[in-house]
């Protein structure tokens, strides 16, 4: 197996710090792996569009690209909820009470935004 299948087959966070025999914060990586990886696949996913010249230079690029994401977080970046939704796609405006993407209970309660009627109204009175 070449490294560069090696690579491919892992599938945990670890790994591939591991893999490329990165130290890193068990603590942090246990906290943001969803967002590290989210960040280090889109950075992998732009290097499978050019051509780097070897798996060596590949291989070098994709650590290059764990170290950045990894500096990123240890440094106290934290993704917007813009982005976070973004991952998940849109959600509709009655998420919060079905996984259907229509819902008959929505209505307009002020100035265009909509809520959701079959939810009980809480109040903190």
């Amino acid at each position: 197996m070449s490294r560069l299948e090696e690579f491919e087959s892992l599938t945990d966070t670890e790994d591939f710090f591991d893999f490329f025999d990165l130290e890193y914060d068990e603590r942090l990586v246990y906290v943001k792996r969803f967002h590290i990886m989210k960040k280090y696949g889109e950075m992998i996913s732009k290097a499978k569009d050019h051509d780097l010249g070897s798996e060596e230079k590949l291989l070098d690029y994709y650590k290059f690209a764990l170290i950045s994401v990894y500096k990123n977080f240890e440094n106290g970046y934290s993704p917007s909820a813009a982005e976070i939704w973004d991952t998940f796609g849109k959600p509709s405006a009655c998420s919060t009470c079905s996984t259907s993407t229509s819902c008959n209970d929505i209505e307009e309660v002020s100035n265009g935004v909509h809520a959701c009627t079959s939810q009980p109204n809480l109040s903190f009175n």
